[in-house]
């Protein structure tokens, strides 16, 4: 089996992850619960960098780095409901520093469902803020500048 295709794709410097609504998302009102978007915009980030061979528990192991989110912003457009197919949209915009700065959106079909800022940062075993390692830069740089 290839796992890649749980990951999602890439469309140009975008990436793309697919996500089916199970019951277990919504709440009592059948809409998802708005804290789950987080969860959903996580994996969206993971996936991306597992797309380009960037894997936390490497990080972790290797490096004793770690990424955190400092800070997260989303923007509800409308519900999403069981059985919903949703598109996770991710682009790594910018990183300067020990900070990564990524946008993300939320779609049903051609709907805007959630949108969303966050700003990532690389820190150290101790949680001390620490420079994105260049190999990250430059895969991420390779994947979202043409």
């Amino acid at each position: 089996m290839d796992h890649n295709n749980t990951l999602g794709w890439f469309e140009g410097p975008q990436h793309v992850f697919p996500l089916h609504i199970f019951f277990e998302d919504t709440d009592f009102s059948g809409l998802v619960y708005h804290a789950n978007y987080l969860r959903y915009f996580e994996r969206g980030r993971s996936s991306f960098l597992n797309l380009i061979g960037i894997r936390h528990s490497d990080l972790w192991d290797n490096q004793k780095l770690a990424f955190t989110i400092r800070k997260f912003e989303i923007e509800y457009k409308a519900p999403a409901r069981i059985d919903d197919q949703l598109i996770i949209r991710t682009v790594y915009d910018q990183i300067t520093g020990a900070r990564l700065l990524i946008s993300q959106s939320c779609y049903r079909d051609c709907e805007l469902i959630a949108s969303a800022k966050c700003e990532a940062a690389c820190i150290s075993q101790n949680g001390k803020p620490v420079r994105v390692p260049q190999e990250i830069r430059k895969a991420i740089d390779q994947k979202i500048k043409p």
